[in-house]
């Protein structure tokens, strides 16, 4: 893991990194070590990047909020990397979908199947190399690992949550298509599943599918009107606080992010 550049503001301090040509991004309290401290992992939506306004914005959460460290990744064809034909006409074609109100073509399933196989793979590399870093910091470990991505990040999630079994906790939603069935059933960590009723990418009946395959026996659907692009703030509060009753469970861990958790831990 190479780090390129290092910036510090309002109590974060943002770190931009490369991993075998995988351009990404770490947020940490300043000042304060990785080892022991929750870490949140946040997936991009389609057409976004590791610093998109949304990804950004949750890692201000995880941090400022909580004390938690973050890290996001540019998925393959996004962001500073390198794009084919195809990952050009993914994004032509998601932004012609959303403009006509229409759900995802079956090429562009296809195709997000295909960049989640390249991309878990390199999150899994991420997790080991953050894991040596906290170790080589203070001896201690990553703490408790919680993924947070709708679309995309979700297309993505799913299957490395069903693999990863560092991951503890996962905030998925604005997805559903039976290509995902097979890695929603190995997932068993608490889920909070968010749909758009009105969403014109994802058909509510495929999202509802889904959501009902996930393996987790903890597992909340949160539903709300809207489009694809319309989550409520609230929404994003309430998954906030669900990252951190799960994240700041196990023994250290709230002590580890600092912040006060257990107070939101107990309105969960």
């Amino acid at each position: 893991m190479h780090f390129t550049s290092e910036s510090s503001a309002d109590g974060v301090t943002q770190r931009d990194f490369t991993l075998d040509d995988v351009p990404g991004v770490l947020w940490q309290p300043e000042g304060l070590p990785l080892g022991g401290r929750p870490l949140v992992l946040l997936g991009h939506g389609g057409g976004g990047h590791k610093l998109g306004l949304g990804v950004v914005e949750r890692a201000g959460r995880c941090v400022r909020g909580r004390g938690f460290a973050a890290v996001a990744l540019d998925a393959p064809g996004h962001g500073e990397r390198k794009r084919s034909a195809q990952d050009e006409r993914f994004a032509s074609e998601i932004g012609q979908l959303i403009a006509a109100g229409r759900p995802i073509s079956a090429w562009v399933a296809r195709h997000t199947s295909a960049l989640a196989e390249r991309a878990v793979p390199e999150w899994v590399a991420v997790l080991d190399a953050l894991g040596e870093r906290a170790e080589a910091g203070d001896g201690e470990g990553l703490g408790p690992v919680g993924f947070w991505g709708l679309s995309l990040g979700s297309v993505i999630g799913i299957p490395l949550a069903a693999a990863e079994p560092r991951i503890a906790v996962a905030v998925f939603g604005l997805t559903g298509h039976g290509s995902q069935t097979e890695a929603a059933e190995r997932v068993g960590v608490p889920v909070r599943f968010l749909v758009q009723w009105d969403d014109q990418l994802v058909p509510r009946a495929g999202a509802l599918a889904l959501f009902d395959a996930l393996g987790s026996r903890q597992k909340t659907l949160h539903a709300n009107t809207g489009g694809h692009l319309d989550v409520p703030e609230t929404e994003l509060e309430s998954a906030e606080r669900f990252l951190t009753h799960h994240l700041s469970a196990g023994p250290g861990a709230a002590e580890a992010a600092g912040v006060g958790a257990d107070a939101d831990a107990k309105r969960q």
